[in-house]
């Protein structure tokens, strides 16, 4: 016989009440108008993380294979031309702050 007083586990161990009430409270706090904006951003955001671990393991599957490691996308990169270019815009921003 199943005990009517267990809490039914949902997400987390959460039962049906309580996500009902965080619902609530995420709805008072974002408005109708919001939400939609909210689901799409971290859609967008799991779509662009799941993104990065597959490229990730794709380079780690690469790398095992080869056996060496892939050339950094800076090795190219002077470092002398990257301060240049750092103190270039410094001036540049403490210019456009004085006027």
């Amino acid at each position: 016989m199943i005990n009517q007083f267990t809490p039914a586990v949902g997400i987390g161990g959460l039962g049906g009440p309580e996500l009902i009430v965080i619902l609530l409270i995420v709805f008072l706090l974002f408005g109708a108008s919001r939400l939609p904006q909210l689901a799409k951003a971290l859609g967008q955001s799991k779509r662009a993380f799941r993104e990065g671990i597959d490229e990730a393991e794709a380079e780690r599957k690469q790398l095992n294979r080869d056996g060496t490691a892939a050339p950094s996308q800076l090795s190219g990169v002077d470092d002398e031309a990257l301060f240049e270019e750092a103190r270039r815009r410094a001036a540049q921003q403490k210019a456009s702050e004085k006027s």
